[in-house]
Parts: structure tokens; C-alpha cells; sequence
């Protein structure tokens, strides 16, 4: 009896039987992939149909004829496709609320302009379309919207309970590797849970905050075994044909697979793709700090900050007043700090400490910490923070002052935080990329900053949330960054800490 070829073609009751256990494990892991994206669109649905009912309630009470049924089902239609193009029912590994709110105010404006310009061109009646149609975008924003908000925050929780963390391999035991599954861990609102890592030469085990599982040939039985939902593809010593089919594999197993680029370092959000047949070519368009879009920025700074200082000037008072009291002498003090080009300025702050500021010994560990090196640190000195420089600092009341380093054109609203003068040249030595952060003003407040990096924590991290901020620059950033610090305010004042 002849014996059939390892090589050969599988036979065909075999074939069929590999294609429905491939389908048996994929399936279910696409559903669960899909559960968010479905009740997110079912949410929407309900809450533009909220939204239609509660225009339609009112409008005679307005003074406004009603919209037609057959016209709110159209408006509803082009609601969703809109919210579909803007990508709301797809994964993200970030969940963004602010992101998500401005899709949705796109959205249905979109949509609003479409209906009117349908019922325009198609006859039928034309009184109070222009009320009509304001009056539905504006229901239907804040609707949707709100369900938005809602859903997001239901998602956030899930991840960082870990109930909606996906199960993932990390492709490469390197130094990127082990990069992106510490970041992955300190982050468990990215959705992205570790399991271990895939390369048949790792480069340090001992090290990896993730077991290494096996090699490439072991990546479908570790899929199946760990249930894995998500594949990050970083730097191996696996040749490209070995990882391409690893990607391909994991695309018919319906597993997401995020690929880390060479060159990471240089690419922004302001990617074009073209092809050379089929080789693509990535180009990235780069933020100029000297260019006009930041002369306008920082022209922006100054209306903005004179506008504030007017706003809260009667809170400023009343805080240098609690410092003059609690503490005593001049309740303001400058320090030496390093902002555009590296050059130094006076930073103003409120004292909340008595006595003359000092750097303490604990500022020196933590240089010392960053570095690596040592850093000639002062006596020690006690806690000298008053109860009401406590609570300015929690507030971040004590930074006001500096808006007039703003009017004066030494800082900006947003920006990299400005560092001592004193250790700048240390870690522009020391730390990777630090003095890129240079090329714009310092800032009141920062994406660093709203992200937890602030005070005592990782310097090379903070650089390079810096960076990332420069290199991404948009109006919208500058926004979402000045919203998200006044709500990290407001949360720490309701949350009566």
C-alpha cells in the first residue's frame, strides 16, 4: 500500500476538518472582540431615537413644525454611517472620551447638513427646515454623546478590572519587546493584557516582565492554550518571512495583530503611505517648533492667559492672602527653570513651604535615581509644607503665577514642563532625547502631566511623553490637554481628598 508524502497535498476530509477547527477557534474569539462595538452601536441607535422624540416633543412649544418620520429615520441612518466612517465601531487600544465626544459632535453635524440638503433639493415642504434640523443636531449631539461618555466609562472600568483585557503574545523578547509589555502593564486601560512572550532567542529572561512561552512555530498552540484575543509583532532575530507568516496565521486565526515599526522614534500621526508597486513607503511630516503654527500658539498663550489672569484673579488673591497668613513674607518666590532654546527664566509659584525654598535630599535621590549616577545631594531637610500650601499644591492653585511667565513670553499654557537649571545639563548627558524638549516653551500644564508623570517619577518616560507631544502637536492636543488638567482638578476637589 503506498504511503503518502509528508510534503504532499492534505487530503480532502482533512482539509476540511483543519478549516473547522480553525473556524471553531476563531469565531468565538471575534465575538468577544465585537461585543463592545455592537452595544455601542446599539446605544447610539437608542439614543438618536431619544434624541428624535425629544426634538419632536418640543418643537411645537418652539414654534417649530416637526420633522417627517420617514425624514428622522434618514437623519438616524446617516447618524450612524457617519459615526461608522469616523471609525466609533472598531478597536482602539485607547479609549478617549474627549476623542469620542468630538466624533460624535462630527458626526451628527454631518449628518444634520446632509439631511437639510436632501430636503432641499427633493421637493416637498421647505418652512423651518434650518430650525429643524439645528434643533435635532442639538438633541441628538448631546444624546449620543452622553451614551458615549457613559459606555466609555463602563469600558474603562472593564479593562482596568481586567475583565475586557485581551489576552496577548508579545512577538520578540528584546529590549523593545520587554518595553511593550512593562508599558502594557503599567497601563491595564490600554485593554492589552500580557500573557508572555514569543522569540526562540530571548534576550535577557530574567529580566522580561512576562515568561517567554516558545518560539514562532509554537505561536497557533500558544494562541489556543492561552485564548489569545491580540498579537503585538516587536524587533526579533526571526527572518521577515518567518514573522510574516506568524501575522498571516494570527489574521486567519482572527486575532488583532499591532506591528512596531523600525525607526519608531520618527513616526508622528502625520503619516501618508505611497507604494512603489507593492512596497509601501511611510512618510512623516514633522511639526516645525519655529514654524507659524506655533507663532500662533504661542500669540494664542498670551490672549488666553491675560483672559485667565482676569478670570482668576480674585481666586489668586484670596490664595496669596491664605500664604501671606500661613506662611508669612513675600508669597511668591522664583526659581530658576529651562524653557525654549535652554534658556533660563524666573518661574514664578505661590510659597506653600516656610522658610526659603531648598532642593531637598530627596530631589537628589531621585536625580540620582534617573541617572544612574551619583548626585551630590543637600542635608535633609523636614516637611516644611503648610496645610494651605498642601491644598494649593493639590489644586495646582500655586502655579497661577505663572500665566504672567505667560503674558511675558517665557512659557507657554501647554508644554513640557520646565526642569531646574541645575540638573538640565546632567540629564541632557544622561537621558535619552531630553534636551528635544527644548525646541518648544515650557508649560503650565502638559500631556506628561495629565498622564500621572509628574513630580518623582520616570524621567525618560516623561521625555518622551514630551516628545510625543511636540512631534503631534495639534489645536486639539493643546485642548484636550487643558480639559483633561481640569478635570484631574476637579476630581481630586470632589473626591474631598
Amino acid at each position: 500500500m503506498a504511503t503518502r508524502s509528508l510534503n504532499a497535498e492534505p487530503l480532502p476530509a482533512l482539509e476540511a476538518l483543519e478549516l473547522e477547527r480553525r473556524e471553531q477557534l476563531a469565531l468565538p474569539r471575534l465575538r468577544g472582540l465585537g461585543s463592545w462595538a455592537v452595544g455601542a452601536l446599539l446605544l447610539d441607535g437608542a439614543m438618536l431615537a431619544a434624541a428624535a422624540v425629544a426634538a419632536q416633543l418640543g418643537a411645537g412649544g418652539a414654534g417649530i413644525v416637526g420633522i417627517p418620520l420617514v425624514w428622522l429615520a434618514v437623519y438616524g441612518g446617516l447618524a450612524l454611517m457617519f459615526l461608522r466612517f469616523r471609525g466609533m465601531y472598531t478597536w482602539h487600544l485607547r479609549v478617549s472620551v474627549l476623542d469620542d465626544v468630538r466624533a460624535v459632535v462630527t458626526a451628527t453635524a454631518l449628518a444634520s447638513m446632509s439631511l437639510l440638503t436632501l430636503r432641499i433639493l427633493l421637493p416637498g415642504e421647505v418652512d423651518d427646515l434650518a430650525p429643524q434640523s439645528l434643533r435635532l443636531l442639538a438633541f441628538s449631539a448631546v444624546y449620543v454623546a452622553a451614551g458615549r461618555v457613559a459606555i466609555d466609562w463602563a469600558q474603562l472600568k472593564a479593562r482596568r478590572h481586567g475583565e475586557a483585557a485581551a489576552p496577548t503574545l508579545i512577538v520578540g523578547a528584546g529590549r523593545i519587546g520587554a518595553l511593550t509589555a512593562e508599558r502594557l502593564l503599567e497601563r491595564p486601560e490600554l485593554g492589552l493584557r500580557p500573557v508572555g512572550f514569543v522569540d526562540k532567542e530571548p534576550l535577557n529572561e530574567s529580566t522580561l516582565p512576562a515568561p517567554v512561552l516558545g518560539a514562532s512555530w509554537d505561536l497557533e498552540r500558544l494562541i489556543e492554550e492561552h485564548a489569545v484575543e491580540h498579537v503585538v509583532v516587536t524587533f526579533s532575530t526571526a527572518p521577515s518571512e518567518v514573522l510574516l507568516r506568524a501575522v498571516q496565521r494570527c489574521e486567519e486565526l482572527g486575532v488583532r495583530v499591532s506591528l512596531v515599526p523600525r525607526l519608531f522614534e520618527r513616526v508622528n500621526t502625520r503619516l501618508s503611505v505611497d507604494h512603489i508597486g507593492g512596497l509601501p513607503l511611510l512618510s512623516t511630516h514633522r511639526t516645525d517648533p519655529k514654524g507659524w503654527q506655533f507663532a500662533v500658539k504661542y500669540l494664542v498663550d498670551r490672549l488666553v492667559a491675560a483672559l485667565l489672569l482676569a478670570l482668576v484673579l480674585p481666586l489668586l488673591a484670596v490664595a496669596a492672602l491664605a500664604a501671606r497668613v500661613s506662611i508669612g513674607g513675600p508669597v511668591l518666590f522664583r526659581q530658576r527653570r529651562v524653557g525654549l532654546d535652554g534658556r533660563e527664566f524666573d518661574m514664578l509659584k505661590l510659597r506653600t513651604m516656610r522658610g526659603a525654598p531648598t532642593h531637598g535630599e530627596a530631589d537628589a535621590d531621585w536625580a540620582q535615581e534617573q541617572l544612574g549616577e551619583a548626585v551630590a545631594p543637600v542635608a535633609m531637610q523636614p516637611d516644611r509644607t503648610t496645610r494651605v500650601g498642601r491644598l494649593l499644591r493639590a489644586l495646582s492653585i500655586d502655579e497661577l503665577p505663572q500665566l504672567f511667565n505667560v503674558l511675558r513670553g517665557e512659557m507657554s499654557i501647554v508644554g513640557p514642563r520646565p526642569e531646574r537649571s541645575h540638573y538640565v545639563e546632567l540629564f541632557e548627558r544622561n537621558v535619552y532625547r531630553y534636551g528635544d524638549r527644548h525646541r518648544v516653551k515650557s508649560g503650565i500644564t502638559g500631556w506628561a502631566q495629565v498622564h500621572g508623570l509628574r513630580g518623582k517619577t520616570s524621567l525618560s518616560d516623561r521625555v518622551e511623553w514630551d516628545n510625543y507631544y511636540i512631534e503631534n502637536w495639534s489645536l486639539w492636543l493643546d485642548i484636550k490637554i487643558v480639559l483633561m488638567t481640569f478635570w484631574a482638578v476637579t476630581r481630586y476637589f470632589t473626591a474631598g481628598e
